[in-house]
């Protein structure tokens, strides 16, 4: 297991995200999360709408037009994330944190090959010349798995299973040499072979290259197995933080309540547990 450096790569302090109301006022999807993240893995779990994937868009300037977004400490190896000029931003983007989406379909452009998508981004992080981006991609493929780069290279994102296609988005996003990765719900469409196959590339990736790695996910069984650290996030605030190997012990009782929904093949259970929901969580 990885363990952090003892300097954060990155420093997450009353992180806030709202979106206007219909009937007039703001609506707090994100409220007051703080964490740090060294060169190591965190993952982030919760139910859908408990504000994981908001932490992480805001994280990387990604909140959808509308949004507002607050934090009294939101830096990146010393770069203030809030208060930096656009074009430094757009820098950052893609160059030193990236940001691997669920689904490939949707991230993917369908009219270009998937080895120009690659080099697309390398050129627009790193410039080099054409035989070197060449290079760069191809072995970029080949990191994450890929067999057969060059002829993968030429194809169309259709033309790919769902996990190449989740192998070409890593790759990708990687190109550029990123410190940090977030990965949202990276293996939610795949089946568990693919699933074991993806996370292994990741695993991999993050040893190998030293990078922090936020995990976003739904799947806490999942997370316990992959991540150093766990966040567990209740209606847009953190509940509990706790050591990965240290999950079965949980204290909070949302969290105890998401492990005891998980399926059981030892025991058969009538009926089946329903997580309890309790609205003073959202004001601890």
């Amino acid at each position: 297991m990885m363990t952090a450096s003892t300097e954060p790569l990155l420093h997450v302090d009353d992180l806030r995200v709202a979106y206007p109301a219909r009937g007039g006022g703001v609506t707090e999807v994100v409220r007051g999360v703080s964490f740090t993240l060294g060169r190591e893995r965190l993952g982030i779990v919760g139910e859908s709408g408990s504000g994981k994937s908001q932490t992480g868009r805001a994280i990387l300037g990604l909140t959808a037009p509308g949004g507002q977004v607050s934090a009294r400490r939101l830096e990146f190896a010393g770069i203030d994330l809030l208060h930096c000029p656009p074009r430094q931003r757009r820098a950052l983007r893609g160059g030193r944190i990236a940001m691997v989406l669920q689904d490939p379909k949707y991230s993917l452009d369908p009219v270009m090959t998937i080895g120009a998508q690659i080099v697309e981004t390398l050129q627009a992080h790193r410039p080099a010349p054409a035989r070197e981006a060449l290079r760069a991609m191809h072995e970029s493929l080949e990191a994450v798995g890929i067999r057969d780069p060059e002829r993968v290279a030429r194809l169309y994102p259709h033309e790919v299973s769902g996990g190449m296609g989740q192998r070409a988005m890593i790759a990708m996003m990687l190109i550029a040499g990123p410190e940090l990765l977030i990965a949202d719900e990276p293996t939610s469409a795949l089946d568990v072979t693919v699933q074991l196959q993806v996370l292994a590339v990741l695993d991999r990736l993050v040893a190998d290259r030293g990078m922090g790695l936020i995990f976003v996910s739904h799947d806490l069984r999942l997370v316990a197995s992959f991540c150093d650290r766990v966040l567990v996030m209740y209606g847009g605030r953190v509940v509990e933080a706790i050591a990965a190997a240290d999950l079965a012990q949980a204290r909070h009782p949302y969290t105890r309540g998401l492990l005891a929904c998980l399926p059981r093949l030892d025991q058969a259970r009538h009926p089946l547990p329903t997580l309890d929901r309790r609205p003073e969580w959202l004001h601890e």
